[in-house]
């Protein structure tokens, strides 16, 4: 047998053997590496941050090989915890949600980037006679949210601008907002609460033929901000996003964020941004409210920290946080 000089066939074969298990080993982890699943929170299917993290899961898969798995929860108080234990590698929730994590002793918890805003507010029927926020006193209105523990400020903080308080309406208790819609369609409540864009207000729009957003007073937003401090007022038009606007006005908004742990690596936040920032046409394609998404956009001053990652992107980049309006 050809080989080395005085190597019998007999000492060959246990080096061939080695040999070839060391090479079945490292394919096998190499193959179980590039198999490696990224967990990714969000609420159900019909909400707006389920659509949201459906598209960066696409993205992130098909243009970065990254294998994201979009995982569906019951809510918010559910996320954060899961993504401050590292249950999960990316999380999707507002503003209020992350802050309520850090005050709750998450510490942990790191901000990759804001996504886009969140357009909330309190949709009606539109062959009713509620047009603005005032005009809910003494409605069946949703509120409580156990799941979803930081919208209640949010709700609190809208009736405000109409100088309203839980007092001055009768509260239908809801743990989500999908169930404010459910409660809306089959009339236990003469209102719901719901971010634009999300499938669930089409089909709310759809069953009980046409809803219109209750107009919010731009002069009550100090009375708002005293409730919830992260809220701001943006404008918008009609138009296929926005069900329901049927002429220009104001709207409730606050950030949506997309966050993790300080124990994700470095590599996979920077590398996620960089994916979602260049493929930015195929994220609108399946999101649209993600048109608003760009680096100047998703650093922002928020007291939970960014990432070392994302940090490392926005300075390559020359991008410095912005303040909040």
């Amino acid at each position: 047998m050809p080989g080395r000089p005085g190597m019998t066939s007999q000492r060959l074969r246990p080096l061939v053997a080695g040999t070839l298990i060391c090479a079945l080993a490292l394919a096998a982890s190499a193959a179980t590496a590039g198999a490696q699943t990224y967990g990714f929170a969000t609420l159900q299917p019909g909400t707006l941050n389920h659509t949201t993290a459906s598209a960066i899961a696409k993205v992130l898969k098909e243009k970065a090989g990254l294998n994201v798995l979009v995982q569906p929860t019951a809510g918010d108080q559910v996320i954060v915890p899961m993504i401050a234990r590292d249950e999960a590698e990316i999380g999707i929730s507002n503003a209020m949600e992350v802050h309520d994590g850090l005050a709750k002793g998450f510490k942990d918890l790191r901000i990759i980037a804001a996504a886009h805003a969140l357009r909330v507010g309190f949709f009606v029927r539109k062959d009713g006679d509620i047009r603005t926020v005032a005009d809910l006193k003494g409605k069946r209105v949703p509120y409580g949210f156990s799941a979803m523990r930081a919208l209640e400020p949010t709700v609190r903080a809208i009736l405000a601008t109409a100088g309203l308080t839980e007092k001055d309406i009768k509260p239908v208790l809801v743990p989500n907002v999908i169930r404010s819609a459910d409660d809306f369609v089959s009339g236990a409540a003469d209102a719901f609460y719901f971010a634009f864009g999300a499938p669930k207000v089409r089909e709310v729009d759809a069953t009980v033929g046409g809803i219109r957003m209750t107009e919010i007073n731009e002069q009550g937003m100090p009375s708002a901000r005293k409730i919830e401090r992260w809220g701001y007022l943006t404008e918008v038009n009609p138009g296929p996003v926005f069900v329901g606007v049927e002429k220009p006005m104001k709207i409730y908004s606050f950030d949506n964020l997309l966050f993790t742990s300080a124990k994700t690596s470095d590599d996979f936040v920077y590398k996620m941004l960089d994916t979602l920032l260049n493929n930015k046409d195929e994220l609108v394609a399946v999101q649209p409210v993600l048109r608003e998404f760009s680096a100047p956009f998703a650093y922002k001053q928020y007291e939970v920290g960014y990432h070392p990652g994302a940090v490392k992107y926005f300075n390559e980049h020359n991008v410095a946080p912005k303040a909040l309006d």
